[in-house]
């Protein structure tokens, strides 16, 4: 009954044309609109639609939400689920957005840091994900990286790649994989990358992946994801088992659509 209502209520939603002002916002905003075809692009806007109509935005530490805010959030989340089956933050609630770097306070016990304490409390952070929400945010961390995939980092996407991780109930670098191949897989390709991290961090070396990723799994889960939307070219010639996995997972060839993207301006499509 509850999945019958919440379909009628988007079938609501989505009679609504896409607001202009909002498509002004992605195409100013946010680097990645531009690299989606017509179709990927009407599919990204209804899952906006729906994500700011079903969650509750709130504005912290003085900070005045706006359409922008809650629009360019709503893009990168919805980037990570374009190819998923289906909805995947059915139980996230609330998106906590505050103006800068924040410290917080100390937090209720929860699922995610009970367990593996990725984000201690008295840290300043850009962002933290909760197994059933919230998802906090800094904005100009989220503005940064919706302009600048360049630079790798993106905190939208890392925090809901956790929220896609924790599905299970657990945050272990894991998420829900489509079949037992994928899954054998997974675990074979990305152990084997997580532990050849570490080591690189632990001898100084430089990686294209965030050192922070081999603080634990679902870290490197992470900021995978993260390299895989924001400079998939740069994967896919480095980590190519890695970078195949996620397109598996994901259903999206983030190399490919950059290609094309690239391609279309004239550009040379190969990433020093």
């Amino acid at each position: 009954m509850f999945n019958w209502l919440r379909k009628r209520r988007r079938r609501k939603i989505l009679q609504t044309s896409f607001p202009q002002p909002w498509r002004d916002i992605l195409s100013e905003t946010v680097i990645h609109y531009g690299y989606l075809d017509q179709a990927e692009r009407h599919q990204l806007e209804q899952l906006i639609q729906i994500f700011v109509s079903e969650k509750n935005f709130e504005g912290c530490g003085d900070l005045e939400l706006t359409d922008e805010i809650k629009v360019v959030i709503a893009a990168q989340a919805c980037f990570l689920v374009l190819g998923l089956p289906a909805f995947q933050y059915v139980e996230l609630d609330s998106v906590l957005v505050y103006p800068t770097t924040v410290t917080l306070p100390e937090s209720r016990p929860g699922v995610f840091t009970e367990s593996w304490g990725i984000v201690p409390d008295q840290q300043a952070i850009l962002g933290q994900a909760w197994l059933r929400g919230p998802v906090i945010l800094v904005w100009d961390a989220v503005q940064r990286g919706a302009r600048h995939p360049e630079r790798g980092h993106n905190v939208v996407y890392h925090e809901f790649a956790h929220l896609l991780d924790m599905r299970d109930g657990t945050a272990d670098g894991t998420p829900e994989l489509h079949t037992v191949k994928l899954y054998r897989q997974w675990v074979e390709i990305c152990s084997r990358e997580f532990f050849r991290l570490k080591k690189t961090v632990e001898q100084g070396g430089k990686s294209l992946l965030d050192p922070y990723g081999a603080v634990h799994e679902a870290e490197f889960f992470a900021v995978a994801t993260e390299i895989f939307f924001d400079r998939p070219l740069r994967m896919e010639k480095e980590y190519p088992e890695l970078y195949n996995v996620l397109c598996a997972y994901y259903q999206q060839d983030t190399a490919a659509r950059e290609r094309r993207y690239r391609e279309g301006k004239g550009e040379f499509v190969l990433e020093a």
